[in-house]
């Protein structure tokens, strides 16, 4: 789409007159950003997937553990889920995945 986006403006210009092509370039730069607008929410919406995924993973593999060592005690789920450690990895990844 950004490709289409970079040739059309390729297109339009050599035929534009002096005197129109600030306007058409301003156009131009309005519609990209626009369209980097709707990548940033589609990117933001990718991410909290992904860190709801690696939330889930993490407290699996904190259910797996506890499974293996049971003769512990039990301990119910939601106890589970704040001890294994997914707010500490995702507070450390989150800087990497978001866009500045």
């Amino acid at each position: 789409e950004m490709i289409a986006e970079i040739n059309r403006i390729n297109q339009v210009l050599p035929d534009t007159n002096k005197w129109d092509r600030a306007a058409k370039i301003r156009q131009w730069v309005v519609s990209v950003i626009d369209n980097l607008d709707g990548y940033k929410v589609e990117h933001y919406r990718y991410v909290k997937e992904g860190v709801t995924l690696l939330e889930l993973a993490l407290w699996k593999a904190k259910l797996g553990e506890e499974e293996e060592s049971s003769a512990e005690g039990r301990t119910n789920s939601q106890e589970r889920r704040i001890t294994c450690g997914a707010a500490v990895v995702i507070k450390n990844e989150l800087p990497f995945l978001q866009l500045e």
